[in-house]
């Protein structure tokens, strides 16, 4: 069997299976025997079902740049009820009295939580502490304290309530983004407790979730940044870090208006393939292209 090409892929994740394992299928599926590296491009909680992007060969080295776009997930969340991993998996940690929630009260306790926020990780998460994933210390009940990260939250809006017993969620986050730290520390502001007993990622960018596979290539890869097309003599320079004058057309997909604004540069194509990404420094050269 032919090895895949360099792609992003969208694939579906279904509850209870792990982000890596999306990898090992994808590998087995396509041969298994292969040496282009194949990764995600950022975890799904394993309870948690929703669109994952697969980086195949040279679509790893774009990896940050996939971070700081639009990710849209739909959480349902439980009140009265707060656990120590902040879903439906946990331990209850925190009982309270959900009985006097009302919708406007929930609108306004969303507030506070939009733009740029403090926001600490929960203990179960993908973070690494001292060289190994949180997850694995918390779930051998070793104490895992994370630091606060900074997180956007752009948007966030109540779908449907069942009050008091649960609401529906939508938001729109950049990438790092707990929502399971988010219902948790709504729950603590009402005073009453909260988890996530279900999530799901409806869309990154301009991606929605794709219940079949679905390849990437060309000008459909990182379509929010700007992009120009290089002459074989500017190819030929710019595999040696000598950047050409950058004259761009605009993005082909705009992010949301107020969005925080992409860093990860200039896409620069060659014969219809994405080759690099021009930027401050050198430029990130993807071997093959996309």
């Amino acid at each position: 069997m032919k090895r895949p090409a360099s792609a992003l892929w969208r694939v579906h994740k279904p509850p209870g299976v792990s982000s890596a394992s999306l990898v090992d299928d994808f590998r087995r599926e396509h041969g298994g025997n292969f040496t282009l590296k194949v990764s995600h491009g950022g975890v799904l909680d394993p309870f948690a079902e929703g669109l994952v992007l697969l980086l195949v060969g040279a679509a790893n080295r774009l990896f940050e740049a996939l971070h700081e776009v639009p990710k849209t997930y739909v959480a349902q969340v439980r009140w009265g009820l707060e656990t120590d991993t902040f879903d439906a998996g946990g331990r209850v940690v925190r009982e309270g009295d959900a009985s006097t929630l009302r919708a406007d009260q929930l609108d306004a306790a969303l507030l506070p939580f939009r733009g740029w926020t403090a926001q600490v990780p929960p203990a179960t998460s993908n973070k690494r502490v001292g060289g190994e994933r949180a997850y694995e210390k918390a779930h051998r009940g070793e104490a895992v304290t994370l630091p606060p990260q900074q997180v956007y939250l752009h948007s966030a809006r109540w779908l449907a309530h069942q009050l008091p017993q649960s609401s529906s969620l939508e938001v729109v986050v950049r990438g790092g983004f707990y929502v399971r730290s988010l219902v948790t520390d709504l729950g603590r502001a009402l005073g009453v407790g909260a988890h996530v007993v279900a999530l799901e990622r409806k869309a990154i960018g301009p991606w929605d979730d794709a219940r079949e596979p679905v390849q990437v290539t060309g000008r459909e890869v990182l379509p929010w940044l700007p992009s120009m097309e290089l002459t074989d003599s500017q190819w030929g320079d710019l595999k040696k870090e000598i950047s050409p004058e950058v004259i761009s057309t605009p993005p082909d997909w705009d992010l949301p208006w107020g969005f925080p604004s992409p860093t990860a540069g200039v896409r620069a194509f060659h014969q219809g393939r994405l080759v690099a990404l021009i930027r401050n420094g050198p430029p990130l050269i993807l071997p093959g292209g996309i």
